[in-house]
C-alpha cells in the first residue's frame, strides 16, 4: 500500500500533496496531514480503491486495508485521534469492495483488516534513565485496538491482521480486543498473528525470540503466525523456517522487497524476489505469501505464479507441552510446579515492592532465582497494591536476568493479579486460590496458564490449563 502510495502521480505526473491528504474536510486541519496514508482512505478513497485493484488483479487472493496506523494512538500524531471507528470502517470497506469485484464462486477474495503496532510500546521504556515507566498502558492500547477492531469489522473485514509485531505485550493488547469484540458480537473472529525481527539472530526489538513470541500468542487460536517486514526474503527464510517447525497453525510470510536504499526506496526487482520466496514454496514452510515494504502488484504477480505451482505447507502434528515464557521459550513438566502452591511468601519482596524500593526488590528477586530451581519468578501478590506491583514489574523486566524467565503471579486479589498481567509480555503462571472454569476463561484472555490452588482441602490440588 504505501509502495504505491508513494509512486502515486496523476495525469500532471504529480505525487500526492498535502491537499490531497486534507481533501475539503479537512482543509482547515490544525496538523499536516501528508503522510498519513490512513486519512485517505477519507479524503482520496480513488486512490485506495485503485491500489486495491491492481494487487487484486495481480493475483492477491488477500486485500489488507489501508488501516495500519489507523488506531487512536497512532492517528494522535496527526490530530485525528476520535476518527478512529471511522477511518479503519472506510479501510475495511475499500477493500471489501474491491475483493467482491474480483471474487468469483471458483476464486473468492478476502480483506485482512490492519491492525499496526502503534508507535508506541507497552513493556520497553522510552527513556532508559526511567526503566520503570511506559509510554502507554495495556488499557489504553486494548482501548485504542477495539475502537480499530470494531470499524475494520464493520466495514467487512474477513480477517484481522496484527502485523509488524515488535512488542508481543503490544499485540497481546490487540488479541485481547479482537477477542472481546467477537465474544460480543458471537463470533469466532480469525487472526493472522504477524511478526517483524529486528536483526539476523531473529529476535524481536523487545528482545523475544520467535519461539516465546509463538507461546505468548498462542492463546489467540490465530488462523496462521508469521513474519512480515524485517528484512528481505533470502534473509527471513531461516526465521520462517523456524516459526514452521513450531506452531500447528498456518504458517504466513510478506518480507520486504529487499532493504531500503539510500533513497528509502527498495529495489529488489519482483524476479528475484519471487526467486527467494521459491525457496519457502519448495521446502514446504509457508501456507501464505505476499510482500511487504516496496513489494508492487509486479512482485505479487510474480509470486503467485511461482506459488501456483507448489502444494502449500502441511499442518504439522505438533505433540502439546506445557510451555512458559519470558524472553525466552521453557517447557514445564508437572514436576517443575508441584511445590509452587506451598512456596513461603517472601516477606522482603513483598515489603520493598510497598516502599517503593524497586532496586532493593530486583535483588530480592535475583537472590530468589538463585535459591530456586523452577525457572520462573513467583510473586505473591495478595499483600501487594496494583500499582506496586505494575511499577515493580516495569522496572524488573529491564534486567535480562528476570524478563528472560516467566513470572508466576500466585494470590486470590484477582485485580492485583491482572495488574501483573498486564506488564508482562511472555506467557505467565497465574497460581489463583479457588479458580473456577470462568478464571480459567478470564487468565487465557491474557495469554497466562492458571494453575488453580484447591485451598480448602487438607492437601493443595494443582492442574495447570
Amino acid at each position: 500500500m504505501g509502495a504505491l502510495i508513494q509512486a502515486y502521480r496523476n495525469s500532471s505526473g504529480e505525487a500526492l500533496t498535502e491537499n490531497d491528504f486534507r481533501g475539503e474536510r479537512f482543509k482547515d486541519h490544525s496538523l499536516p496531514l501528508k503522510g498519513c496514508a490512513d486519512v485517505l482512505c477519507l479524503t482520496r478513497p480513488d486512490i485506495i480503491s485503485g491500489i486495491h485493484d491492481e494487487y487484486l488483479k495481480a493475483g492477491a487472493d488477500i486485500a489488507e486495508s489501508c488501516s495500519f496506523n489507523a488506531t487512536a494512538v497512532t492517528l494522535a500524531d496527526y490530530g485525528l485521534k476520535d476518527l478512529s471507528y471511522e477511518i479503519s470502517f472506510a479501510a475495511a470497506r475499500l477493500a471489501r469492495e474491491a475483493a467482491d469485484k474480483f471474487s468469483t464462486a471458483a476464486w473468492p477474495r478476502f480483506v485482512a483488516g490492519s491492525m499496526g503496532p502503534t508507535s508506541k510500546s507497552a513493556s520497553m521504556p522510552p527513556d532508559l534513565n526511567e526503566s520503570g515507566k511506559r509510554a502507554i498502558s495495556w488499557d489504553e492500547l486494548e482501548a485504542a485496538y477495539y475502537d480499530s477492531a470494531r470499524g475494520l469489522l464493520d466495514g467487512g473485514a474477513d480477517i484481522f491482521l496484527i502485523e509488524t509485531i515488535f512488542d508481543s505485550l503490544n499485540a497481546k493488547a490487540a488479541i485481547s480486543a479482537v477477542l472481546k469484540l467477537g465474544e460480543e458480537r458471537g463470533l469466532d473472529l480469525p487472526m493472522i498473528i504477524s511478526a517483524t525481527v529486528m536483526e539476523k539472530g531473529g529476535r524481536l526489538l523487545s528482545g523475544q525470540s520467535l519461539e516465546a513470541f509463538c507461546v505468548s500468542t498462542k492463546h489467540a487460536n490465530p488462523l496462521a503466525i508469521g513474519l512480515n517486514c524485517s528484512f528481505g526474503a533470502k534473509n527471513l527464510k531461516p526465521h520462517i523456517a523456524e516459526i514452521s517447525s513450531l506452531v500447528p497453525c498456518l504458517v504466513s510470510a510478506y518480507p520486504n522487497a529487499g532493504l531500503p536504499n539510500h533513497n528509502g526506496t527498495y529495489d529488489e526487482s519482483p524476479d528475484t524476489m519471487a526467486d527467494y520466496m521459491e525457496d519457502y514454496f519448495r521446502e514446504g514452510i509457508v501456507n501464505i505469501a505476499g510482500g511487504c515494504c516496496g513489494s508492487t502488484p509486479a512482485h505479487i504477480a510474480e509470486i503467485a505464479a511461482r506459488a501456483a505451482s507448489y502444494i502449500p505447507r502441511a499442518l504439522p502434528k505438533i505433540q502439546e507441552r506445557t510451555m512458559l515464557s519470558g524472553l525466552e521459550a521453557i517447557e514445564y513438566n508437572s514436576g517443575d510446579l508441584e511445590g509452587l502452591a506451598n512456596l513461603a511468601e517472601n516477606t522482603e519482596l513483598i515489603s520493598s515492592i510497598n516502599r517503593g524500593d524497586y532496586d532493593e526488590a530486583v535483588d530480592l528477586a535475583m537472590d530468589m532465582l538463585e535459591d530456586d530451581e523452577a525457572g520462573f519468578l513467583n510473586i505473591r501478590v495478595d499483600d501487594i497494591s496494583e500499582e506496586g506491583l505494575t511499577n515493580f514489574l516495569n522496572h524488573a523486566l529491564e534486567f535480562p536476568s528476570i524478563s528472560r524467565i516467566p513470572v508466576s503471579l500466585s494470590g486470590s486479589c484477582w485485580k492485583t493479579i491482572e495488574a501483573g498481567l498486564k506488564c508482562l509480555p511472555g506467557k505467565s503462571l497465574v497460581n489463583f486460590y479457588g479458580a473456577d472454569a470462568g478464571m480459567e476463561k478470564l487468565v487465557r484472555s491474557y495469554g497466562a496458564a492458571l494453575i488453580g490452588s484447591l485451598i480448602e482441602s487438607s492437601d493443595a490440588a494443582l492442574g495447570t490449563a
